[in-house]
């Protein structure tokens, strides 16, 4: 394996054998010898459950991998292969470096040991030495933060705690591999946040392996990603494209097939609504260089989306108060969202919403008309045109590319069904700004600096 590979994976597999009653696992290890004996056939007591089929990947020392997938995918068995907490049916898994794994909550730990206990058998697993532990130690605990539970038995911690404890050993052992589950999912949101801080150092010259189901922050963290459907590998490549195709799969399994639309129908629907623009920056006095001026692109017509169909979008624009679609926006001037849909089939709870997301493909800002109008919903027959307006003023953003992702469904925010989802419907492109720091400015009513003569 080239030393500038972190994980090499090959033709990897893991078949379980499942028994349908207890007395079937006897059977299979006794009568299967006796027939062998006879010189006939074998008889199988139980039923094969593959896992993982034939599984291939490479990742490079510094990558940062999601793994993406629904429950039974394969995704945790793939982890404890790769850690070697498992043993493969067929194929290897090689590994350069030491790893250090977070896997399910409280994997690793014995319950009766207390926290301090467990923090030396965990660390010595990974392969530091007793006097590594020691020296590191009360950096440890400085990061798990469970006060005087460190000398209580770990099964009289909550599941946040274990978390904490779990983490600050995996963060303090000088892995070159880190490979996180689920688990963050438990801990508080400070816990998380100082978690995500050390992930990003810890990125910067270390191989991560993360899996989660929050798609979100698959495409903040990573720069590659798998997609893993019924043990087997249905892709791999950008976190953006390979998110947006397991969204598509999750609601195309819950809905039905997705309807293909008319692209050319739609932008003929799409042309006829266009009106003259307007260049906003023309209502504004030029008063340097780091005003934030936005470029709002044209309606995509051809963009990727998916739906049942029973309602269309044909139409998405910024417009000015006077309803006028914009070419240009001015970041922290009041502008509405408008989308336009044509509704195909009876509708009796239409949900329109919208998302505004970065290059990465991470959503900053959306809203939809559910809490508007749920304690009356509006009725729409076929044939119908409904007009969603979202009225804001427009944050400021770094100087970048960003899209505007669109949808309309049917029924409740818990419980709707897709009719049509676009996602990358607008393109618009941030020239100038003057945000200084995160991923959007909020305009701000009023800034003051005062000073106290002593």
């Amino acid at each position: 394996m080239s030393s500038e590979i972190a994980i090499s994976v090959n033709n990897l597999s893991k078949c379980y054998n499942i028994y349908n009653k207890p007395h079937d696992r006897l059977k299979q290890s006794i009568y299967p010898r006796l027939l062998r004996l006879l010189n006939r056939p074998d008889r199988k007591f139980y039923r094969e459950f593959w896992a993982l089929k034939d599984i291939n990947f490479e990742i490079k020392k510094g990558q940062t991998v999601g793994i993406v997938g629904r429950n039974g995918s394969g995704k945790s068995t793939l982890l404890q292969l790769i850690c070697g907490t498992l043993n493969p049916t067929s194929g290897t898994v090689q590994t350069n470096g030491r790893i250090a794994a977070l896997l399910e909550l409280g994997s690793g730990f014995n319950p009766e040991f207390t926290g301090r206990e467990n923090v030396y058998m965990n660390a010595a697993i990974i392969g530091l030495s007793r006097t590594e532990i020691e020296e590191r130690f009360a950096d440890i605990i400085a990061f798990a933060d469970i006060g005087e539970f460190i000398e209580q038995p770990v099964k009289t911690y909550s599941s946040g705690m274990l978390v904490r404890l779990a983490f600050a050993v995996i963060a303090h052992v000088s892995a070159d591999i880190l490979i996180v589950d689920e688990a963050l999912a438990v801990g508080d949101a400070f816990f998380t946040q100082k978690c995500m801080r050390f992930l990003r150092e810890f990125m910067k010259s270390g191989t991560v392996l993360f899996v989660s189901h929050d798609t979100a922050s698959v495409k903040n963290l990573c720069n590659y990603a798998i997609w893993l459907e019924n043990g087997e590998m249905i892709q791999t490549g950008s976190p953006k494209d390979i998110c947006e195709g397991y969204l598509q799969k999750f609601y195309e399994s819950q809905q039905g097939a997705v309807h293909k639309k008319n692209t050319a129908q739609l932008s003929k629907k799409s042309d006829s609504r266009q009106l003259e623009w307007k260049d906003q920056r023309l209502e504004f006095i030029n008063a340097g260089n780091l005003r934030n001026d936005l470029e709002i692109f044209k309606f995509n017509t051809e963009a990727g989306s998916f739906g049942k169909g029973g309602a269309s979008i044909v139409g998405v624009s910024f417009v000015n108060a006077d309803g006028k679609p914009l070419s240009w926006v001015v970041g922290g001037e009041d502008v509405a969202l408008r989308i336009q849909v044509q509704v195909n089939e009876m509708l009796d709870s239409p949900i329109v919403g919208f998302s505004i997301k970065d290059r990465l493909g991470q959503v900053l800002f959306g809203d939809n008309t559910y809490l508007t109008y749920f304690d009356a919903p509006l009725l729409c027959n076929p044939g119908d045109e409904l007009q969603a307006e979202f009225s804001f003023s427009m944050p400021r953003l770094p100087v970048g590319n960003y899209t505007v992702e669109v949808a309309i469904a049917n029924g409740t925010q818990q419980d709707h069904i897709q009719h049509h989802w676009i996602r990358d419907a607008l393109f618009f492109k941030s020239e100038s700004t003057s945000v200084a720091a995160g991923l959007v400015g909020i305009p701000m009513r009023t800034v003051q600096l005062t000073v106290s003569n002593s």
